[in-house]
């Protein structure tokens, strides 16, 4: 058992985590297990075919099991004017006098790519919460893409976060049973994976910055290197001192809760390559001296999003059996105000050296991970070094709410960044590493400036790749969608693990690095 940090100054009383649903497959779900009346729902898929909606696999069993005639309770939603097949669009038919079910669902799956079920397991698990038990046939129609995304949409769309007194206000479904022999085990646990990768990096998020600072943030590293198998090492404040992580301590000073810098590893044998992932671990976010908007502070508990998604993804690497060796850096502090907050106009010096002109503490993230990205350079010495962040609003104004920004410097590394989103399903547009505002970040007195100004999300790229050694690098801008303002897809409102799947998508594969120079 890993000692829990003795500066962490955690409240005693901490939010239990909500359980996930447990899933397991049965080669004929509807009638397995038990449950009471009203309890057990079941669910079947409506595809669209040449054009015409049709009931999928389990839908005449379960017609017979219930005493419903589920074409007809399709043609009545068609007669009416609603699209059945949507991905996504799910009808209920409460069976209130079955001794077991209480409802049946049928659910839209179009043409059953992996989004559709994606779509189709998200929407799902918001009508079964407060059930115990969902069966289904729908993975019946599934490939090993298709039953992750299944399985990664019903996980994500069943989040719920709670501090209340009489509990969570829903509870997600307790038991899954899926179509499916015990050959797809395997991909079934790598979905599990995946699926509890956003759950975690959603709950470390969503934790109040009351209970969470660096040290809450570090034992929370320890509990997940404790669970995989992974090697950790936590930098406090007189190590981070001697060590000459500036741009941390600055950011960090202020608080009554000290900076901490986290390292995980994992290394599988034989392992093709070495890869660092950098987060952004800012517990909170007031903008430091040049204050935040009071507005802009209310998300600002979730600004370690990056952080708790490279957590997050440690933790998962061993389940999906990654093939690379793999370290995972979070620079946590908690930008406060105080008496020994750091100043406009100060000078910082960044671990290896380069020294930074500060003009706006609000640009703060930069500054810390300004500091492990050099160290990754000059002790890791990976093959590549992906960093993530909730780094600039100047992003969330380029792509709205929906899509993450990224940049590099190396055109393999580029391309595998985008193709592993567009397989997890996170959306990301590669933004401009423009050498045109360089200047922009030239100080009178130092190195650089962290405030270079607009055009902010490539100025902040910009910065950052002074620290990265020449390293092949992807920079990960995902301010623009580290909040759902509403319930979409498989995301529920707040924080969103965005980016979590993607790195895993990427790190999975046979040879993440092939042709990164």
């Amino acid at each position: 058992m890993v000692a829990p940090d003795e500066n962490s100054s955690v409240p005693a009383q901490v939010p239990a985590q909500v359980p996930a649903p447990a899933y397991s497959l049965h080669a004929s779900p509807l009638g397995e297990g038990e449950g009471s009346a009203g309890t057990v729902i079941a669910a079947v898929p409506v595809l669209v075919e040449d054009g015409e909606l049709v009931l999928g696999p389990g839908a005449a069993e379960l017609s017979d099991l219930v005493g419903v005639d589920l074409l007809a309770v399709l043609e009545h939603h068609a007669d009416v004017g609603v699209d059945s097949g949507t991905p996504g669009e799910v009808h209920t038919h409460a069976t209130p006098d079955h001794p077991r079910f209480a409802a049946v669902a049928l659910v839209g799956l179009g043409s059953a790519e992996p989004e559709d079920f994606r779509r189709a397991g998200a929407a799902l698990a918001r009508v079964v919460k407060d059930r115990d038990t969902l069966l289904t046939t729908i993975t019946g129609l599934a490939d090993d893409a298709g039953l992750r995304a299944f399985v990664v949409g019903l996980t994500l769309g069943s989040f719920e976060f709670h501090w209340r007194k009489c509990g969570a206000k829903a509870q997600p479904v307790r038991r899954v049973v899926l179509a499916g022999g015990p050959g797809r085990q395997s991909v079934l646990d790598k979905a599990i994976a995946v699926a509890g990768a956003g759950w975690r990096a959603r709950f470390l998020a969503t934790v109040p910055s009351n209970i969470k600072n660096p040290a809450w943030l570090a034992d929370q590293a320890r509990t997940a290197a404790g669970e995989a198998g992974l090697k950790v090492q936590v930098w406090d404040e007189g190590q981070l001192e001697s060590d000459g992580f500036g741009g941390i301590l600055a950011v960090g000073r202020a608080s009554a809760t000290p900076p901490r810098l986290i390292r995980l590893d994992y290394s599988p044998r034989r392992a093709r390559g070495h890869v660092v992932l950098v987060g952004k671990g800012i517990t909170f976010d007031t903008g430091g001296l040049s204050i935040k908007p009071g507005e802009g502070m209310i998300s600002m508990k979730r600004d370690m999003s990056g952080g708790a998604v490279v957590i997050a993804v440690m933790a998962a690497l061993k389940a999906l059996g990654c093939p690379v060796r793999v370290t995972g850096l979070v620079a946590s502090a908690e930008n406060a105000i105080g008496g020994d907050a750091y100043r406009p106009g100060d000078v910082i010096r960044h671990y290896g050296g380069r020294t930074t002109e500060v003009t706006n503490t609000d640009a703060e993230g930069r500054l810390v991970m300004a500091d492990a990205l050099a160290y990754a350079a000059a002790k890791v010495k990976p093959d590549a070094v992906v960093d993530i962040a909730t780094l600039t609003g100047a992003m969330k104004v380029a792509l709205g709410l929906r899509t993450g920004g990224y940049f590099a410097n190396d055109e393999a590394l580029a391309d595998s960044i985008a193709s592993a989103g567009a397989c997890a399903g996170e959306n990301f547009w590669r933004m401009p590493l423009a050498e045109e505002y360089e200047h922009k970040l030239a100080s009178k007195v130092a190195d650089g400036d962290n405030g270079a100004g607009s055009p902010g999300a490539i100025t902040a790229a910009l910065f950052l790749q002074h620290f990265v050694g020449g390293l092949p690098w992807a920079h990960l801008d995902v301010a623009s969608v580290g909040d759902a303002p509403e319930d979409y897809a498989e995301w529920t409102a707040g924080p969103t693990g965005f980016g979590a799947r993607t790195l895993l998508q990427w790190l999975e594969r046979d040879d993440p690095l092939k042709g990164v120079r």
